[in-house]
């Protein structure tokens, strides 16, 4: 069997949440550059006008779909719905980001991230912790997710893969502990595409 590498971006955000761009504009760039996949992630916070919501889930998905035909027929661009499951809190290792692949159904946050991570999975999304702090303190880094450093051992088979990368952000504990790793580039706007991205083989 003949296989190549699929160049994918795993983590990208459009108008619907913090993006820059409209989703017709994320497909547009990332099928004139040549991706095979990509997969829309944008934040999903309970009750935030400015993010995914339970009650904006389905027009989400809907505009999803209706690109997705359009990323195929014009690009051969694979587009994946997702959601970043977003949880800040008070304390950065009680914060986390997590990437639900996949996912097409709203998913329960209020009861933290291990809870929604679970739903997740039961709907089978493929599971990502996103730029995965580690407890060493970098004052450069503003909002630092911990929580999946600090419950690291207790998720492990919860978790599919780890962001090794994240954009130009290296997480080495990730690699020094042997996970599972990819590269993204958690597009914001358009100089996020010349970042690190994932080969897939297929």
């Amino acid at each position: 069997m003949d296989m190549r590498p699929l160049l994918c971006e795993l983590h990208a955000h459009s108008t619907w949440s913090d993006g820059s761009l409209t989703l017709t504009e994320l497909v547009d760039l990332y099928g004139m550059h040549g991706f095979d996949v990509l997969c829309l992630t944008d934040h999903a916070v309970p009750h935030s006008p400015l993010y995914v919501t339970e009650l904006t889930h389905r027009r989400y998905v809907g505009a999803i779909d209706r690109e997705a035909r359009r990323a195929r027929e014009q690009y051969n661009l694979l587009l994946i719905p997702g959601l970043e499951l977003t949880f800040d809190g008070p304390d950065s290792a009680e914060s986390a980001h997590a990437l639900a692949l996949g996912l097409r159904s709203w998913v329960p946050l209020e009861d933290g991230p291990e809870a929604a991570l679970a739903a997740a999975r039961a709907e089978g999304a493929a599971l990502v912790a996103a730029h995965p702090h580690s407890a060493i303190p970098d004052p450069t880094i503003r909002n630092a997710t911990r929580w999946f450093w600090q419950n690291r051992e207790r998720l492990n088979g919860l978790v599919d893969r780890w962001e090794l990368i994240n954009r130009d952000q290296t997480f080495g504990w990730v690699a020094d502990e042997d996970l599972p790793g990819i590269a993204s580039g958690d597009f914001h706007r358009p100089e996020h595409l010349e970042t690190w991205k994932t080969f897939l083989p297929a």
